[in-house]
This record gives structure tokens, sequence and C-alpha cells, in this order.
């Protein structure tokens, strides 16, 4: 059934490749690549394939962020900006005082206090903090940091949801300054090895910096050039490979990931057949829905998240120039990681076709195989 309707999806879509990863009570029932990896040298995608999984880097990032909660090393209360204390200048008060009032829940919740609808996202405004900081290329998320801090919040912290990958940057800056190690480093050693996942890290922005078994971004038909971000290198780029950082992006977006290590990672976190990095009152605490009214829906901590009785599904969706992608974690014993290596100019609608697809598939299936395919791959 999927080796139908997901080829058929990525001709009508102009998608060179995609891979998904199924489980289904905590064993691996199905993975599997389709399509060009790499268009030009004709290379298929591997059910393992290392793709960018852009935003879904950040349930990854609040994971890591619950372990230091966990351990009384941080609490979700305590303010941002009273931890990140280097960022204080006498010589430069911030903007707004609100500033101070940003805790740790707000971030992973995502009610900080920016708001890129009513004004930028400044993880993608590199050229502008380039110019107002007069830094050098690469802009860092240090610099971004102290870019934000001159300027106004756009709500009361705490008062309401608004999508924010800044304030996922700044998380990891939290977990590098409570651990004296770097971001990755710590992720890898606390979320993802424990779970036998070793191939996941952050992506390289260049083509000539890909991992070894990661597929080719492209972009769709018409599309424009960025200005680069990076020094030495042309000052016109293609999107996928140069128009972002992905170090600067690291814990909102910047890991790599095939869809196999995304089911895994999901399966670990809830504690279905593996041990959880997380104890369950901390898993439930990650998904509960904050205070401020939202409808059917809520975002958790790190987590897209519909309550269903006593459970819920828990779901994360990915999207950067030559990236699409999905993790679901479903009430009944599903979890689905499908990534694909190109993003349509209608991206959005692309998103919920294959969302909807995968819902359906799944759905479809009266028998699933009662062998573990995990092993196979490498997990131990």
């Amino acid at each position: 059934m999927f080796d139908r309707r997901i080829p058929d999806l990525m001709e009508k879509w102009n998608i060179p490749g995609g891979a998904i990863a199924i489980v289904k009570d905590g064993r691996l029932v199905l993975a599997k690549g389709y399509g060009y990896a790499d268009v030009d040298n004709e290379d298929d995608v591997q059910p393992d394939s290392l793709f960018r999984i852009a935003s879904i880097s950040k349930p990854i990032t609040a994971v890591a962020v619950l372990t230091l909660v966990e351990s009384g090393q941080l609490g979700l209360n305590d303010r941002v900006f009273r931890i990140l204390d280097e960022f204080e200048d006498p010589s430069r008060p911030v903007a707004d005082k609100r500033i101070y009032d940003i805790t740790v829940r707000h971030l992973l919740q995502h009610s900080g206090g920016w708001d890129s609808n009513k004004t930028f996202d400044p993880m993608f405004a590199a050229g502008w903090i380039e110019n107002r900081l007069r830094v050098s290329k690469p802009v860092t998320c240090e610099d971004t940091i102290r870019f934000m801090l001159r300027r106004h919040l756009d709500f009361d912290p705490g008062a309401q949801y608004a999508y924010s990958n800044f304030g996922y940057c700044i998380l990891g800056r939290i977990i590098e300054k409570i651990t004296e190690n770097p971001y990755e480093d710590y992720v890898k050693s606390r979320v993802l090895e424990p779970a036998g996942i070793t191939r996941m890290r952050i992506g390289g922005t260049l083509a000539k910096d890909a991992s070894d078994g990661e597929v080719t971004y492209y972009g769709f038909r018409g599309d424009s050039l960025a200005d680069s971000v990076l020094p030495g290198s042309p000052v016109r780029v293609p999107w996928q490979y140069g128009g972002f950082h992905l170090d600067t992006m690291d814990s909102h977006g910047g890991w790599i990931a095939s869809a196999i290590d995304l089911v895994r990672f999901a399966t670990s976190v809830d504690g279905t057949s593996l041990p959880s990095p997380l104890n369950p009152e901390t898993v439930d605490l990650m998904v509960s829905a904050p205070h401020y009214g939202m409808e059917d829906w809520h975002y958790g901590m790190g987590w897209l998240v519909w309550p269903v009785g006593d459970d819920a599904d828990w779901w994360h969706d990915g999207s950067l120039p030559g990236t699409s992608s999905i993790l679901v974690r479903t009430h009944y014993g599903m979890t689905w990681a499908v990534l694909f290596n190109s993003r349509p100019r209608e991206w959005l609608e692309f998103t919920s076709e294959f969302d909807e697809l995968m819902w359906q598939g799944v759905g479809e299936v009266a028998h699933w195989p009662s062998d573990d395919l995990f092993d196979q791959y490498g997990y131990e």
C-alpha cells in the first residue's frame, strides 16, 4: 500500500526521495526508502538514509532540557536570563524588562513573548543581524540573542502560544551553560546513545559537509536564490545550501537523522519497549497542556499533543528549504516518521497531504509483521 501511495505522492509534488519507518508496540515493522537520494548519480534512498529533520529537533531539545529538570540542575520556573547572565551588558540595558520574566517553561511551550507572525523570525534574519551588530559571518545563536535583547517582546511571557524557533535556540544555550558541554554532545550522551541511536548529529550547511549516508537536498522549480550566510561563498546560493546555517539552528532545527532513528527516539521517550530518558511523571508533564486556553490540541514541551482518553497522540513536523518531515506517536501503540529531501512551494498543503496519507494508510493495515527490524539496522 505504501509502495504505491508514497511514490505517487512524490511524483505529484516533484519530490526526488523519501523514507518512512513505522513502529508497532515497540517493534520496527516497516522501514523503506523511495526514489533518489542523489538524482545526478541515481543513488537510491535507503531505509536508513540520513535527512535534515528541521523542527523535529525541538522534541529532542525538550527531552534534553527535561533530563536536567529531573536531575535538579534546572527548574521549569527558572528565569532564563538569570541563567544566561553573560548576556548582561551594563552599558546597554535590555530594551524590554519583561525579558527577565521569561522562564524555561515558557520557552519549552513557545510562550516566551516573541511572535514571528507579528514581527519576524530572527533565526532567518542573519543579514540584518550581521549588519546591525557588525559581526562577521556566520551569525551565531549568541549573536542572535544579543540582537533580540535590543528589541521589545510581542506579548507578556506566558500569556499565549506563539511558535518560536528563537526560544529553542536559547534552550540549547541553557543546556550548554548548565552542563558545561556542547549542546550536541550532551544530547547524544544523555538522550540518543542510551537508545542505541548513534548516527544522529547536527548537519552540515553545505553539500561538501554532508555526512556519510546523507541525502542530497533539492529546491522546487522556479525557487529563488538566497543571500549566503557563510563567508567565502558565492553571494547568492541555493536556499538549501547556504541560505541558513545549521550550526546556529542546532537546538531548534539542525539535526539530521534517519526515519528509523526518529521512531526509535519517540519509542524510547514514551517507554514503550526501551528505558525512557525521562521518568513517567516527567513524560506526563512534557505532554500536559499549558495554563492558557487552546482548543482540541496543544503544544506541550517540544510536542504538539492531541489528548485521547487517558493518553494522547504526540507529533511534530519539520520544514526547511530542501526538507519536509514528520514524526507521529499515537495513543494506540503506533509510531511513524516520514522524511523527504525537498520542500514544494506549497509546502503546507504538501505536509497536510502526506500526514493524512500516513494516518489513512496505517489505519488500513489489518496485520503487521510480528518480527522486529531494529536489529537489522544496528540498534541494540
